[in-house]
């Protein structure tokens, strides 16, 4: 049985249309595309033969045996291991929150859910993914705070595979989508996916699914417990002095 990851390519926004062709080729027709713009400098650009810097994100579910054929079109095809023209890489998945929004990644796809593998062990804190229409994201945020989430982070993105939607979830989904990015700890993880199931999914006009990624170690993100006091600011050398 293969195990499902999030694909992720980062290319040149000029072979998208190439990367995207490969996807088909592959039954990845669920993907989510999203403009960005690279920090090459000039003088790496002319090295390479780039007219510029503008970018492609592209992501959608696979299976670890889907990948090994996916690679090799886009080594082969696309050229993507020449440097300047992308990269592609793997991120396993948690878990995604409702079975038919699993059926609707996946129907294509040698994958069986299998709870013990297909969930990460030792994991503190996960990231948590929701797609909505766009418009609603505050819809999204409200329902993951009421269950604990402390804040996200909105990216605005075109997404594929509507009719698709139609046949699992008898609704027409909008293009233009938007993914709200949540770490959360592990612990918060399926209160938070569940509250935003419950009040923005797919029976709500945001339309969201939600799934998760294992995060292995964060900076700048303090998850205390509820009954931990709050940490003491450092003393000022001032301070320590007149003690």
């Amino acid at each position: 049985m293969s195990k499902l990851y999030l694909m992720c390519a980062v290319l040149n926004r000029t072979r998208l249309p190439e990367v995207l062709s490969v996807f088909r080729q592959h039954r990845l027709d669920r993907t989510f595309i999203m403009l960005a713009h690279g920090t090459a400098t000039s003088e790496v650009l002319s090295t390479f033969g780039l007219e510029n810097a503008e970018k492609a994100v592209a992501l959608t579910l696979t299976t670890d045996a889907v990948w090994d054929a996916v690679k090799k079109d886009l080594e082969r095809k696309v050229r993507i291991d020449i440097p300047g023209t992308g990269i592609a890489f793997l991120v396993p998945v948690s878990s995604i929150g409702g079975k038919r929004e699993l059926a609707f990644f996946t129907e294509d796809l040698d994958f069986i859910q299998d709870r013990e593998e297909s969930e990460l062990k030792g994991t503190s804190q996960e990231l948590l993914i929701t797609i909505g229409n766009r418009g609603y994201s505050e819809q999204i945020m409200d329902a993951a705070r009421e269950a604990g989430a402390t804040g996200g982070t909105v990216i605005h993105a075109n997404g594929t595979g509507q009719k698709r939607a139609e046949k699992f979830f008898g609704i027409s989904l909008s293009s233009e989508r938007e993914l709200i990015l949540i770490v959360s700890s592990a612990a918060k993880k399926n209160p938070i996916m569940q509250n935003i199931m419950k009040k923005a999914g797919m029976e709500t006009d945001a339309k969201a699914i939600v799934f998760s990624l294992p995060v292995t170690d964060t900076a700048g993100l303090r998850l205390a417990e509820p009954d931990e006091p709050a940490p003491e600011p450092d003393a000022s050398p001032a301070d320590k002095a007149s003690d």
